[in-house]
């Protein structure tokens, strides 16, 4: 692998969780292409392409800031799917599988940060 980031399993659970909220965002009706869909699929990523940049061999600090984006916009995917819920886009087991894989992820970030102390 010529990049450090193909190694890190937090990438590829990002990778992973990505293309499932970027087929979940097809289901979306079409008003929401520009709205909801967008956000959400820009902030997945944002989560993807933040680990890879941290990671490329920068200062420790600066990793755990790109890490912090990551944490956010993955937040960020999370409450876009309570919005979908809300408005009855998704239902309670996609819902379910996709806001626990999340919460896997964000504590994956977490570890990474606190790992780089």
């Amino acid at each position: 692998m010529a990049f450090r980031f193909e190694e890190l399993n937090i990438w590829k659970k990002a990778m992973d969780l990505n293309e499932a909220v970027f087929l979940f965002s097809k289901t979306l009706p079409k008003d929401e292409l520009f709205v909801l869909s967008s956000q959400m699929k820009r902030a997945s990523d944002s989560v993807v392409l933040n680990i890879a940049e941290g990671s490329t061999g920068q200062t420790k600090a600066s990793f755990k800031l790109f890490l912090n984006y990551s944490l956010r916009s993955a937040i960020e995917v999370v409450s876009c799917l309570f919005i979908a819920k809300r408005r009855s886009y998704i239902d309670e087991i996609q819902f379910k599988t996709l806001y626990e894989e999340h919460d896997v992820l964000v504590k994956m970030i977490t570890n990474m940060k606190k790992s780089l102390d």
